[in-house]
């Protein structure tokens, strides 16, 4: 699927934009299977919220127990001061997460292609497991800041191998939140990781175990935006420093994201996302029913 060039550039600069990787019939169909599953869900008196600002407002039990359904996340400013939504429910959802690749139909069909799987293999990922999933809204004028962070913090292997396959469904633009890269990031080492606490249960914390005391790149001076058009597939490295900034425009950025891990690398107990051995990790290169 890759050029030598194309490889190589992502070797060099940790990440790589590849334009008009899906169709817009593909986006199509998956902007509209989205905005039916938070139509259909129903939140719980937990109404979870979405946010890296404050790591451990999410790491609550729905968050820790979503590697393996299908959940919605609030935007940080979707409630008022009342604690009242202040648009309606299909404006306030910062994302799904985390297994809809393994549970939704439309999903699957989009993740699990011989096109991305060849990708993968391309880049060195030859045996890729599907770990998570998630759709991302950035809801006008609301949409959430993502901080600077590496994949790798949050998906830790042994050695490390996740590497992030985020599609554009939208114009992705600085307006709107597109995303930012250090080109070169990820040749330094890994900053911190992201751990459950305790008996490492879904009702226990998590705590962040600094690695390396070095700053991650300062956004927006350290960093390349990548205003990409919909339909560009942008493939990270996991230890690539990234981020994307609040979206207070008038219009959305949704985007898919897949996360893939090496067969071979050990993934340890202790990450955040869990699933149920009722559903096990899938390879990339399956395919869907």
């Amino acid at each position: 699927m890759l050029s030598a060039e194309q490889v190589e550039g992502f070797r060099r600069d940790g990440f790589l934009v590849v334009p008009d990787f899906v169709d817009a019939a593909s986006i199509a169909e998956l902007r509209t299977r989205a905005v039916e599953i938070v139509h259909e869900w129903e939140p719980t008196g937990e109404r979870t919220v979405f946010t890296t600002e404050e790591q451990e407002r999410t790491s609550n039990r729905e968050f820790l127990s979503s590697g393996d359904t299908t959940w919605c996340f609030f935007e940080e400013e979707a409630f008022g001061p009342d604690g009242d939504l202040v648009q309606a429910k299909e404006l306030s959802i910062n994302k799904l997460g985390h297994a809809m690749h393994d549970l939704d139909p439309v999903f699957e069909r989009f993740t699990y292609t011989p096109r991305l799987a060849d990708v993968a293999a391309d880049i060195g990922l030859d045996d890729a497991l599907v770990l998570q999933s998630m759709y991302i809204f950035k809801q006008p004028s609301i949409g959430g800041e993502v901080t600077c962070h590496q994949d790798a913090t949050f998906l830790y292997t042994d050695p490390i191998s996740v590497v992030g396959f985020w599609f554009a469904l939208e114009d992705a633009t600085l307006d709107n939140g597109c995303l930012w890269a250090a080109p070169g990031g990820h040749r330094t080492g890994l900053r911190q990781l992201f751990k459950r606490t305790g008996a490492m249960t879904d009702d226990d914390g998590t705590v962040f175990e600094v690695l390396d005391p070095t700053p991650l790149p300062s956004p927006p001076d350290d960093l390349v935006p990548l205003e990409v058009p919909a339909g560009t597939m942008v493939v990270l490295d996991g230890l690539l420093p990234h981020w994307s900034d609040a979206n207070r425009s008038g219009h959305s950025r949704h985007a898919y994201t897949v996360h893939c891990i090496s067969a071979a690398a050990e993934y340890p107990d202790w990450n955040w996302l869990r699933r149920d051995d009722g559903l096990p990790l899938r390879r990339l290169a399956s395919v869907a029913a």
